[in-house]
């Protein structure tokens, strides 16, 4: 519980900044040039990076959970095993961060066009042989803090662009307000857990 406490904590600037600056440039764009970044152009940016979000979540979770584990890894049912964690680890908590908590901020705040979006289910080849991809990349990749940085910043972006195509025109200063609360516990809470508390939950030595 400490050792969680402590990464939440590690993450919390990081997050919040990046949160932040991504609302305010959501903003900008919007007020300045709605067309440059409209609704549909930001569903087209929602369905690349929540797929790539799926890939280094899918990467970390399954090497975090291989470092931990490894006279596990070598064995036939030890990869399925990393496959299984790095598989569900990954398409449930960027279904998560990417879809359902922006979902609940677009429903709160009344937006015209708010939608789940659920990858998995309208683009579910694409999602799929995206987790397949992360988690064979994790038997090649031992290090984990580049791919976790890039995953957050990628569930950052998701969420954020899921959020843009469920309005057309500008966002008010108090909905950018609170997207940017939205946003920063989309990612998060979400992202310390599937990187880091996940895959730990089935390690079995201490």
């Amino acid at each position: 519980m400490i050792t969680i406490l402590n990464e939440l904590k590690e993450h919390f600037r990081f997050t919040f900044s990046g949160a932040a600056i991504a609302v305010l440039f959501m903003f900008l764009i919007r007020l300045i040039a709605p067309d440059f970044l409209n609704m549909e152009v930001a569903g087209q940016l929602f369905e690349i990076s929540h797929p790539l979000h799926v890939v280094l979540s899918a990467l970390v979770t399954a090497t975090v959970f291989s470092n931990y584990q490894k006279r596990e890894k070598k064995t036939a049912g030890g990869y399925f095993v990393v496959f299984l964690i790095g598989y569900f680890g990954s398409i449930g908590i960027a279904t998560l961060s990417d879809s359902i908590v922006p979902y609940w901020a677009e429903l709160f705040l009344g937006l015209e066009h708010a939608h789940p979006h659920i990858g998995i289910i309208e683009m579910p080849i694409v999602i799929n042989l995206a987790a397949f991809f992360g988690v064979g990349l994790s038997f090649l990749v031992k290090d984990t803090h580049f791919p976790h940085a890039g995953h957050v910043l990628l569930s950052t972006a998701a969420s954020l662009f899921h959020i843009m195509q469920s309005q057309a025109g500008a966002f008010s200063v108090y909905q950018s307000l609170f997207i940017a609360v939205f946003l920063f516990l989309a990612v998060w809470i979400p992202c310390c857990f599937s990187d880091i508390v996940f895959p730990l939950l089935f390690v079995k030595k201490k």
